[in-house]
């Protein structure tokens, strides 16, 4: 049970302020907050699971500099993508309601790529090295989403209080900055 509190307690801290933290708050300008923090759970969970089991084996499969200049190139294509924006019909509206899916994928590949190499990654993997591992994982995901949920909060008070123009604008500004931050973390 201590490595749950401890891995928690880390991981959140950790993640304050972190750009995923950013993320889920952007996310959450343009998507209901359930599917933004579904698709956050799932990225978060599928990532510190392998960081665990990364930390137990103590080995690396993927150099990371490659995994974070994937990740800003997909940061680079969502930005792109955020700032074209979209044209809803009002067949589209009623699509999105009945199905919140292409949100819950959004959000989930997003946090995933940006996950991966980070430094709640990494402090994922180095608690595996001296802690239960179930207890990290779970702590470790309980954290994170926790962190998240107040971004996501904050970023839904922001979307009804500005424009949707100048929120896609920001968010893909956002975007943007995240993938310059992960190239440049790549290349450094």
């Amino acid at each position: 049970m201590s490595a749950f509190w401890l891995s928690l307690g880390v991981i959140f801290v950790a993640e304050l302020g972190d750009k995923s933290q950013l993320m889920a708050m952007a996310f959450a300008t343009r998507y209901r907050a359930v599917p933004v923090l579904i698709g956050i759970t799932i990225a978060t969970a599928v990532v510190h699971a392998l960081s665990v089991l990364l930390g137990a084996t103590v080995q690396s499969l993927i150099p990371m500099p490659w995994i974070t200049v994937a990740a800003a190139l997909a940061f680079f294509g969502f930005a792109l993508w955020t700032w074209r924006g979209d044209a809803l019909t009002d067949e589209d509206r009623e699509r999105a309601k009945r199905a919140a899916r292409s949100a819950v994928m959004a959000v989930t590949v997003a946090f995933f790529l940006a996950e991966l190499g980070d430094k709640t990654m990494l402090a994922t993997i180095t608690l595996a090295t001296k802690e239960d591992l179930f207890g990290t994982w779970l702590g470790s995901t309980v954290g994170m989403v926790a962190a998240d949920a107040l971004a996501i909060v904050v970023g839904q008070q922001l979307g009804k209080r500005l424009p949707e123009r100048a929120i896609q604008i920001g968010a893909a500004i956002a975007f943007a900055l995240f993938g310059v931050l992960l190239l440049a973390e790549a290349l450094i």
